[in-house]
Order: C-alpha cells, then structure tokens, then sequence
C-alpha cells in the first residue's frame, strides 16, 4: 500500500510514495517494504530503535518527533503513533472489524473465563466466534500465540483480517485496562461490552499510577467512542453504576444477590474422583435452568451468567447456553487435569494474593484430606505480591510448594528464598526452585483425596528465563509425572 493513501485520512505532516508491505513497531523485524512506528512505552521508546530499523533498510517512519536519520529516511510525523497506529492498521487491513460483531469483555478478574465461555456456547449454536486474549488467538480450533492480553492495534487488526477471511462472525475479545490506556483498541466498534467486576490490581509504575487511573481506564470502553449497543453487567458490583455512567445503549444485568435480568441462583458444588465443578440455576424471567460448569466456586457463576446473557443477545437460549457450558473447560483457570485416580490436579493463573485466596478458599469447599499448592512469582516486576503469595500458602494450604515462574532475568533461588522468607511461623513447605521438579514432587507425594493447585502458570505453555521463553507445559508435566509414579 501507498503510504500516502494509507494516511489519507490520518491526521499527519510529512508524505511519502513508497509503496510497502507490512507495518512493524519491533526494528527487529523492519525492512525495506516496513512502515517502522515509533511507540513510546512505559520501559522504552521506540524512537530510539529508528537507526536500527534503517540499518535493516527501513526508508519510512511513523514517529511523534523528527528523527536524525539520512535525508533518504521518510518521516511521518503524527501527534501520537499509538492512536495513529491503530487508524493506519484498520486501513492497512481493509477495515476488517466492521465485518465482525466484537464483544469487548473487561474487569479485574473473570475477563479470560467469561470470553471462553462466549466463545464455546456461540460455536456450540452453531455461530463461527473466535476469541482474543490471555491464552492466546483462538481461530476455528487453532491457537496462535499473543504477548498481551489485548494485543497491539496492528496484530488486532492482522487478526481480524484472518477471522473476516476465514468465515468468522463474531469475536470475544478481552479489553484490558492497558489497552484502553494506551490506544491498542481505538477505532474498533464493539456490539457488546461486558463488565465483570473491579479490585485493586494493575497498579504499578509501568502500568497504572493509582486506582483511579485503573478504574477510569476500564470506564473507556463503555464511552461513546466504542459505540457497543448493549452493555452486559455485574450488579453486584459497585462499580457498575460508575462504568456505565456514559454509556447510552441498552443494559443487561447479572446477580447473585439480588433482582438482575439474569439471577444465578448456587445449588450445590460436586466433586468426582478426577474433577471439581459448581451447579447453579440460571433464573431469567422466572424461569430457573439447572446448568453445570467444569470449573468450581461461586465467582464461576458471574462468569457464566455474564456469558449467558451476552449469548442470548445473539438468539442463544438458556437452555442451549446450559448444555454448552456443562461441556466448556476453559484452559488454564481452574483447569482440572484428569492425570490419577483419587487426586485432583488444579491447573490456574492465580498468581496474586487475592486471585490466590479465592483458589485455595474454592478449593477448601470441596474437603481435600489435604490441600497442596504449587505457587512462585514472576521475576523482575511485582516483587510487592511474593508476601501476600507466602501469607495466603500459609494460611490455606496444608502444605507448599514454593518455586520458580517466569523469573526472566531475577536470580530464581532468590525469588524462592524471598517468598520462603514470607511464610508463616510453623506452616509447612518445601523450596524446589526447578519448576518441573516441584511438579514431580507435589504428584509424588499426593495422596487419595488431595487436591493439589499448581497456581500461576495456567494457560502459559512457557518459562520465561533470562529473556527467552522455554517451553514448559505443566499440565504435560502433571500427566507424565503421573505416568512415572505408575498411578494412571
């Protein structure tokens, strides 16, 4: 495409005539056909990797500040190239997202659970639904890998492209609060957006300054600019009234507590020899649908009830919503390994103190004869979470496992001996720092009736150390240890 063209709708100074065949904002992949987009991040600035790009013979720039590259580099100078990023990919890729309805599903927690579940009750009803988000691109079956929650504007809308082409009608697409603070969805026209809940959580110096900031992030998506018609919402969360404060369409609530167009209503938990799950009436207009989830505790049912009633804007039944979810694992939350007889292997991302303490709280609700977790922290950035990640093990499990995740470039022992260092007086725990051996080890001494969570991995099918990620699948590792240990 003509630069030119590209932008003729953009506001920008500069021109350019060069005809190129991809946009890229990683010099490392720039080359002569590349439009190269300076971003600014919270670690980095893009513009600083210009001379790289060049030297891969890059001739065309995006970028907020004029470059000092040769008078043969061509700058296109906008206000700024995250915004402007998003508008030139929408026109790069033909402006996909129009020809898909795009459910933008945001909150705290429950973002990833309750997209997958919209995602599998649609392709149950027979609609073609992709999906977006923590685990990955997920299209017609097939899994590709993303580096964010919602990822950068330009792999949105490569993305979107592929659904348009591919049949795809309808996409669930996690919207998180970085995304909506730094432009990554700009231009999109969502159908519906949801609301699942709000905490304290993303509050960092490379995310969110406070919680206001936090909060008023997430309160974006419910603007004028994404133009949803339908919003689907918490009500027992009091930050509803506040997301939806501007929001103008039609409103949809789901409750446990009180009156709401969908009522969850818990009935009993339930528990096999190899899994876990939570049975629950969904009551709409007085009219009560048994339905069984494969994942257990009661915030599972939110995330259901918020499916449901997206679902049903789409001429989805309760009772065909019921039966999808009663078949709908969701990968990596509260994901339940059928690996041995009598033990319950729990795969999630809990990797806070509060995702944490509804996991082990859950968990305890099923009667374990003991309840094990496999647990570490990330390497690098949150060191604030390894106390309350050591306070929760000690209090809830009966016994711990602590270990490595993602250390990147943190020496992993120390990460291990800081979280060691955090436990309680008296609680039990074991220090393995090589995940892999903590996994063989909480397999090898489970016993008949334990419940054993392997917390903060969950979908992830990597470690990240020193920069690179390794594969490392735990729930591969769960089945082979179990394999080992002769108790298949």
């Amino acid at each position: 495409m003509i630069i030119n063209e590209l932008f003729r709708n953009i506001p920008h100074k500069g021109s350019s005539a060069r005809d190129i065949s991809s946009i890229e904002y990683d010099s490392r992949k720039a080359g002569e056909d590349t439009l190269f987009v300076c971003l600014r991040g919270a670690v980095t600035d893009g513009h600083k990797y210009a001379p790289s790009a060049y030297s891969k013979g890059c001739r065309a720039f995006l970028c907020e500040e004029e470059l000092s590259l040769p008078e043969d580099a061509e700058q296109i100078i906008v206000k700024d190239s995250r915004a402007t990023l998003a508008m030139a990919s929408a026109e790069f890729y033909g402006h996909p997202a129009e020809s898909l309805k795009i459910i933008g599903i945001t909150g705290t927690k429950g973002k990833t659970t309750t997209a997958l579940l919209i995602h599998g009750i649609l392709n149950s009803a027979g609609e073609n639904c992709a999906y977006i988000g923590s685990n990955g691109i997920l299209i017609n079956g097939v899994m590709h890998e993303s580096a964010n929650t919602t990822p950068e504007s330009h792999v949105l809308h490569k993305y979107f492209r592929q659904m348009v082409d591919a049949g795809v009608r309808y996409v669930a697409l996690e919207v998180s609060s970085q995304a909506l603070a730094r432009n990554r969805v700009d231009g999109i026209i969502f159908d519906t957006v949801v609301f699942t809940n709000l905490g304290e959580d993303h509050i960092s110096p490379v995310e969110h300054p406070d919680l206001e900031d936090y909060k008023n992030s997430k309160a974006k998506l419910f603007t004028a600019a994404y133009g949803a018609k339908r919003a689907v919402y918490n009500a027992d969360d009091e930050a509803s009234e506040y997301m939806l404060r501007r929001f103008t369409g039609s409103r949809v609530s789901f409750s446990m507590e009180g009156d709401a167009d969908y009522v969850g209503r818990y009935k009993s938990i339930y528990r096999s020899a190899t899994s876990l799950g939570v049975v629950f009436d969904c009551i709409r207009e007085g009219e009560a649908t048994e339905t069984h989830l494969m994942s257990p505790g009661a915030f599972s049912i939110y995330n259901a009830l918020a499916a449901i009633a997206v679902c049903a804007g789409y001429g989805v039944s309760v009772d065909i919503s019921a039966n999808a979810l009663g078949r709908t694992p969701v990968q990596g939350r509260f994901e339940i390994v059928e690996a041995a007889p009598e033990r319950t292997f729990v795969v999630d991302y809990s990797h806070n103190g509060l995702s944490l303490t509804k996991a082990l709280t859950t968990l305890r609700e099923y009667e374990p004869a003991r309840l094990i977790c496999v647990f570490g922290s990330v390497g690098g950035r949150t060191q604030g979470r390894r106390r309350e990640l050591a306070e929760v093990a000690s209090e809830l499990a009966d016994f711990s496992i602590i270990t490595s995740d993602n250390p990147d470039f943190e020496d992993p022992d120390a990460i291990v001996a800081e979280i060691a260092s955090y436990m309680k007086e008296g609680s039990d725990y074991l220090c393995i720092t090589d995940r892999a051996e903590a996994v063989a080890e909480a397999v090898a001494m489970s016993k008949a009736g334990d419940i054993i969570l392997f917390a903060g991995k969950g979908h992830e099918t990597y470690q990240l150390v020193e920069g690179k990620k390794l594969p490392f699948s735990e729930r591969e590792l769960i089945l082979d240890a179990c394999k080992m240990a002769e108790m298949v």
